[in-house]
C-alpha cells in the first residue's frame, strides 16, 4: 500500500489573543490516496478558530482549557474517532449489539488519582451521539480512589461502545498528567510548577489543560506567545547580551508586547543578563536558571548554585528553575526562592491513570478484585 499525503493551506490574516496580527492557516485538509484508487479520499478537515472552537460552552467547565489561536479541539475529537472507525466503523458492534439497544455504562477508577478529562469526555459522547446522557459524581480535578464509580453514561449501547476507547484514551492520559501535577505542585510550594512544550504531538492543548486541572500553571503554549531565548539562540546570536539586544529591537520594531525569558546556565550568565538590564530598557520578564540543581550520588540534590542565582536576581525578574526536577527533588528546589519550577516529565513521561467504562460493573469489580485493580 502506498500513501499520498496532501496538505492544503488557505492563509488569511488572523487576530490572536495577544492582539498580534499574523498569518495562520484557517483550514487544513488531510487526504489519503490508496494505491489502485483514482481519487484522493479526505480523511479529516480541520479549521483554525480563535480560542479553540467557538461552539463549545467553556464557561460550564470546572477548569477551562488554555487559549490557543489555531487549535481546533472539536477537530481533534473527530480525528481520534475517525482513526478508530476507519472506513467501516465498529464491525464488532455492528455484529453483536442490536442497533437500538439502550444500556447504562459506568466509569470505574482502577487506581487512586486525580481525574481529568470529564469535560472532554462529554464533548466526545456528544460528537458520537447527542442523545447520550452523561452524569458525574466527580468534577475535573477531584480525587478518585480505586474501585470508585464516578460517572455513568446512558443511551444506545452501540454508540457508547464506539466512543468508549477514545474517551478513555484521553481521560487516562489527562488524569495521569493531573495526578503527577498535583503531587508536584503540592511539593513545590511556594514555587509554582510548570510544564514545558514536551507534549504529545497534536495533544498540546489537552496536555496543558490537564496540568491546569492538576493545580499547575502553564508555560508558553508554543513558539508564538512568548519569546524564550534558549542556548541555541544565544550561541547563534553570539552571546546572551547580543540575543537580548536583538529581541528588544525586534519587539520594538514590530510593536509587539510579549513576555521574554532568557536561559542562563552559569552565574556569570546571570550577572551578564542583570548587567544588560541595568543599562538598557528591556522587555525581559523572566530568567531561567537551567541545570543549577546538581544531582548528588545519594539521590539528593545540591541547590547552592540555584540559591546564589536567586540571590543575585533579588526579585528584579521572575526566576524559573529547570533541570533535574523530579517528585523527589521538587520540594527542595521549591525552597530556593525561585518563582517557577518547570518539568517536562509532567507530560513527556506521563503514566496513564487506569480508568474503565463498564456495562456489567459487578463482573468488572469481581475481576478487578481478583487482579488487585479494584
Amino acid at each position: 500500500m502506498s500513501l499520498t499525503y496532501k496538505l492544503g493551506f488557505l492563509p488569511q490574516p488572523f487576530h490572536t489573543a495577544r492582539n498580534l496580527t499574523t498569518n495562520f492557516p484557517p483550514s487544513l485538509r488531510f487526504s489519503v490516496k490508496l494505491k489502485g484508487q483514482p481519487k484522493l479520499r479526505t480523511v479529516v478537515e480541520m479549521s483554525a478558530t480563535e480560542v479553540t472552537n467557538p461552539t463549545i460552552a467553556y464557561d460550564s467547565f470546572t477548569v477551562k482549557p488554555p487559549l490557543h489561536p489555531t487549535y481546533d479541539l472539536k477537530g481533534i475529537i473527530k480525528l481520534a474517532l475517525a482513526e478508530d472507525a476507519g472506513d467501516r466503523g465498529d464491525v464488532t458492534c455492528l455484529a453483536t449489539i442490536p442497533f437500538d439497544m439502550e444500556v447504562e455504562a459506568y466509569f470505574l477508577a482502577k487506581e487512586d488519582g486525580v481525574v481529568a478529562g470529564i469535560a472532554l469526555a462529554e464533548m466526545i459522547f456528544n460528537e458520537v451521539d447527542p442523545s447520550l446522557k452523561v452524569e458525574w459524581s466527580k468534577n475535573d480535578g477531584d480525587f478518585v480512589h480505586k474501585g470508585l464509580q464516578f460517572g455513568k453514561v446512558h443511551g444506545r449501547a452501540h454508540n457508547i461502545v464506539v466512543a468508549e476507547r477514545v474517551v478513555l484514551n484521553f481521560m487516562q492520559r489527562m488524569s495521569g498528567i493531573a495526578t503527577l501535577t498535583k503531587a508536584m505542585a503540592n511539593a513545590a510550594s511556594p514555587a509554582y510548577i510548570l510544564e514545558t512544550r514536551k507534549t504529545a504531538p497534536c495533544l498540546r492543548l489537552l496536555d496543558k489543560w490537564a496540568v491546569l486541572i492538576g493545580g499547575g500553571r502553564n508555560h508558553r503554549m508554543g513558539l508564538f506567545d512568548m519569546v524564550m531565548i534558549k542556548d541555541n539562540h544565544i550561541s547563534t546570536a553570539g552571546g546572551v547580551t547580543n540575543a537580548l539586544k536583538s529581541v528588544d529591537l525586534y519587539l520594538e520594531k514590530n510593536s509587539l508586547q510579549l513576555e521574554v525569558e532568557v536561559e542562563t546556565r552559569t552565574l556569570e550568565e546571570v550577572e551578564e543578563v542583570l548587567q544588560y538590564a541595568s543599562q538598557t530598557k528591556t522587555s525581559l520578564t523572566r530568567i531561567m536558571l537551567d541545570n543549577m540543581v546538581v544531582p548528588l550520588p545519594n539521590g539528593d540534590v545540591d541547590i547552592t548554585m540555584l540559591k546564589e542565582a536567586v540571590r543575585l536576581v533579588n526579585g528584579r525578574f521572575e526566576t524559573e528553575a529547570s533541570g533535574n526536577v523530579t517528585i523527589d527533588t521538587v520540594h527542595k528546589i521549591g525552597q530556593s526562592g525561585v518563582t517557577y519550577i518547570s518539568s517536562g516529565s509532567l507530560t513527556h513521561s506521563v503514566k496513564a491513570l487506569d480508568i474503565s467504562l463498564k456495562i456489567d460493573t459487578e463482573l468488572a469489580l469481581e475481576v478487578g478484585r481478583r487482579t488487585g485493580r479494584a
